[in-house]
């Protein structure tokens, strides 16, 4: 909306063109109303972008006084081309480019600028252009008449360290789903032998599954001499593991599971290593995580992926409620007519957001800490889910003071929610007696 002065603040959804279609260079219209806005920038770009090309609107001062000239070219999105249309951009005298972020094909384009000048990503659904004219020349114009007024608000980018650390941390936990997606097709492939190894045993990555797995591939069928395979504690299990392996495990149920038992063998090696290169990448980083596994729940993985994905510098959020919201674990509302209600949870950062829900459910079966007893309060009253988001709030909003400070987690026990709860509901009895016109004085219980 305009501030006193006329000039735009925030980002808002404006209209390109009034009911004629005509396009509106100085004000803009806003609900019916004209607004007067100012140009910010005097050369900018704007950059609509696909897979194979990319169409480039530069907006500039033009011949007279007081107007603007476009000037649109469409590049491929291949590195040389990209090099020319950076070239032809400084040439033109542009400091600010803004591009949509569109899947990953924004990055080689990114990359591309980000030396050379101001570049803005952009969030689509900030600036939705008019239906019914729908081109990527009138796309980027659209983006360019907006960044020239101040209009566009840019999405967090991390550097390029951070970049190639939250490459890593993002193929791990791919590789890690891969892992889980393989045992859980191994498990079925079993239910139709009706071999009930997942019934008895843990995990069917353990040492003593594995084995037994092993064996029935090599065309052993006899399920007592299976059982003998279990190694520590599985021992104790050897009777349920007879009537477990009892079942029709085939020629073709053992191909399947040698497939899938070397998949799993294959993705556990590629995960190792991974972790290897994620510990080096993060050496640079090594006080901040030290500081995050402080957190209970937090472990190595959780404490690099919110470095990973904040870049570990807290000052790029103004308050912990906004780095809450862009990892998307901050209560929505929705208001109308005055009223407000919850409409769940915020999108936002969802490979942050799924490894603060893993910690929390790993903080919830903590012993007397502060984020056990949030849990268990909230999961009574509304459930293991939004507890479950509740808990992952507030492990990131101690990340924010934890890494803004510089000071490990401090607890403030099971019970301090509770006396909270007391302390707040004495006061709120208290106002409520002192508007009914008595005079309240607290004592201690005789």
């Amino acid at each position: 909306m305009p501030d006193c002065c006329g000039r735009a603040r925030g980002s808002v959804s404006l209209s390109p063109g009034g009911p004629s279609g005509r396009r509106w260079r100085g004000p803009f219209r806003l609900e019916g109303l004209v607004v007067a806005v100012e140009v910010l920038h005097e050369r900018v770009a704007g950059l609509d972008i696909g897979k194979a090309s990319v169409t480039v609107c530069v907006r500039a001062p033009g011949r007279r006084a007081g107007t603007r000239r476009s000037q649109t070219r469409t590049f491929r999105t291949m590195s040389r081309s990209l090099q020319v249309m950076a070239d032809w951009l400084v040439g033109e005298g542009v400091t600010v480019a803004a591009m949509e972020s569109t899947a990953t094909y924004w990055k080689p384009v990114y990359y591309a600028l980000e030396d050379r000048m101001e570049c803005q990503l952009l969030n689509a659904a900030h600036m939705k252009a008019v239906p019914g004219r729908k081109t990527d020349v009138k796309d980027a114009q659209w983006i360019a008449e907006l960044l020239e007024y101040g209009l566009l608000r840019p999405s967090f980018v991390p550097p390029p360290a951070v970049r190639k650390l939250r490459m890593l941390t993002r193929y791990r936990v791919q590789l890690l789903g891969d892992r889980t997606r393989d045992t859980t097709r191994l498990e079925q492939m079993l239910e139709d032998a009706c071999i009930k190894l997942s019934v008895v045993a843990s995990s069917l990555t353990t040492v003593s599954a594995r084995a037994m797995l092993h064996a029935m591939i090599a065309g052993q069928a006899d399920p007592a001499v299976l059982a003998q395979l279990a190694k520590g504690k599985m021992r104790s299990k050897i009777p349920d593991l007879t009537e477990a392996l009892t079942g029709r495990f085939d020629a073709e149920h053992a191909q399947l599971a040698a497939s899938l038992l070397a998949r799993l063998e294959r993705v556990g090696v590629d995960i190792a290593g991974l972790d290897e290169m994620i510990e080096r990448a993060c050496k640079p980083w090594k006080r901040q995580i030290e500081l995050l596994t402080t957190i209970p729940g937090v472990g190595v993985r959780v404490a690099q992926t919110i470095v990973a994905e904040t870049g570990g510098d807290m000052t790029r959020f103004p308050t912990a409620k906004h780095l809450a919201a862009w990892a998307g674990v901050a209560p929505a509302m929705y208001e109308s007519a005055g009223r407000r209600s919850p409409a769940g949870h915020r999108m936002g950062n969802k490979w942050l957001c799924a490894m603060l829900v893993e910690a929390a459910t790993a903080a919830s079966r903590t012993k007397n800490t502060y984020l056990a007893g949030q849990y268990g309060r909230l999961s009574r009253r509304r459930g293991a889910g939004k507890a479950q988001l509740a808990v992952a709030n507030s492990i990131i909003v101690s990340a924010y003071h934890i890494l803004g400070k510089g000071q490990t987690y401090r607890d403030l026990g099971p019970e301090w929610g509770k006396r909270r709860s007391a302390e707040a509901r004495t006061k709120h009895l208290v106002a409520e007696l002192e508007r009914l016109g008595h005079s309240v004085t607290l004592g201690p219980a005789a």
